[in-house]
């Protein structure tokens, strides 16, 4: 199986792009891990918020293949603790899935469209983060789901 995150807009703090940049390496280790970046819109200024997010969202979905499973990075997702969310890994692993996506939107989330294609949504907190340092953050919570499924001693619980 190899897993994508698809965020919009680059990095623009080196400090965050190197823990990407570690994370990336550590998970490599485990599975093919990609990170895809899509440009960030231009002109937006004369845009609604509802237009950014369909442009957005048809950048969106030109990423997704037939047989992708679609999982969005989004504050009304389902919670899940560590060993919950390595569990579930585990689980699309053996279903034989052959690319998991898990999706960062820009500033205003997602459009209808990437919604109705998703497959789930997976909130990582109740709080608001930037959309560059959850990159980071998801990052590390796959590295770890990634050593609790192979019972290494990086997670305590």
């Amino acid at each position: 199986m190899n897993i994508d995150l698809i965020v919009v807009g680059k990095t623009d703090a080196a400090e965050i792009r190197a823990l990407m940049e570690e994370y990336l390496k550590r998970l490599n280790f485990y599975i093919k891990f990609s990170c895809i970046t899509l440009p960030d819109l231009r002109n937006t200024r004369n845009l609604s918020t509802e237009r950014q997010k369909c442009q957005e969202g048809e950048a969106l979905l030109k990423q997704f293949g037939e047989g992708d499973f679609v999982v969005l990075l989004d504050e009304r997702g389902a919670e899940m603790r560590s060993m919950e969310f390595a569990q579930w890994i585990q689980k699309r692993m053996n279903s034989g899935l052959r690319r998991l996506c898990f999706v960062i939107g820009g500033p205003y989330g997602f459009s209808e469209a990437v919604y109705q294609r998703a497959n789930g949504a997976i909130s990582l907190s109740k709080m608001t983060f930037s959309h560059q340092i959850i990159r980071a953050i998801f990052a590390e919570q796959l590295y770890r789901a990634f050593t609790i499924i192979h019972n290494e001693p990086y997670h305590h619980e």
